[in-house]
């Protein structure tokens, strides 16, 4: 079995962006990329090797043996059911979220290739090498052709189920998307009173170290895991002309009590 893949990429998004350079750094072909948009598609295959762009999904005359769909989850359907490729490949798509099964069987060989991290184009480089992938598949053999691919970006890969992938994904938007929210509201709160977002960042730092080194459940601190039901009841009064940012400390305050007390 070959180590190395002719890979095709349907999508030009965060996720295929930094995939597919990173797939032809470890030794891949990504020979097409398609995107709804020429202009995306071009500008995707502009950084990598020898690559054709393209806006149709037949790819009936392709040489891919591998087809990654990195399109967001409300589009996978869509691009599904007008995909057409050639025979003895297999369709893999990206999300964390969404089940095997919403790939066809009657396409034939089909998984999930969900890289566990968070992309943006705006970063440059994406560290694959500590990033788990976590690899679902119809066919044992598919299993041992994507765990190959995965391997060649990273020390760590799981075989996950959908369910398995899914209670996962929601744990990212937590860990990830949540707390990044949190942090924009911690900064536009310090720059409406002319105060510098620097001021916090030893905290933001010392806070995730803290949690990773010694498990977040056990380094909570502030008055609601103290119980300083005066302290949580000012900064409420506070926050009375910004009623969602409110919602929001009132809400995590109240089950932090509930957790710690």
């Amino acid at each position: 079995m070959s180590n190395y893949f002719n890979v095709t990429f349907i999508g030009s998004g965060n996720v295929a962006w930094h995939l597919a350079q990173a797939l032809e750094d470890a030794g891949h072909s990504v020979i097409e990329v398609y995107s709804r948009t020429m202009k995306n598609a071009k500008t995707l295959c502009d950084r990598l090797y020898d690559s054709t762009p393209t806006t149709s999904l037949d790819f009936s005359e392709s040489k891919a043996s591998i087809f990654i769909i990195a399109v967001p989850d409300r589009s996978i359907s869509s691009i599904i059911d007008k995909l057409v490729t050639p025979p003895d490949t297999i369709i893999v798509h990206t999300s964390g979220t969404q089940p095997l099964t919403l790939l066809h069987a009657d396409q034939g060989a089909v998984g999930v290739f969900y890289p566990v991290q968070t992309f943006s184009k705006k970063k440059k480089v994406i560290n694959f090498s500590d990033t788990p992938f976590c690899i679902e598949s119809n066919e044992k053999w598919v299993e041992e052709k994507l765990i190959l691919l995965a391997k060649s970006l990273t020390r760590t890969v799981y075989l996950l189920d959908s369910e398995q992938r899914k209670t996962l994904h929601i744990s990212c938007v937590f860990a990830n998307n949540f707390i990044n929210h949190l942090l924009t509201i911690a900064k536009e709160l310090l720059e409406s009173r002319n105060l510098d977002f620097e001021l916090i960042k030893p905290l933001i730092i010392e806070t995730v170290q803290k949690a990773l080194e010694m498990g977040p459940e056990n380094v909570q601190t502030g008055p609601a895991a103290r119980k300083d039901l005066d302290v949580v009841q000012s900064h409420l009064n506070f926050l009375e002309q910004e009623p969602l940012v409110q919602e929001i400390y009132k809400a995590i305050s109240s089950d932090i009590l509930k957790s710690y007390h």
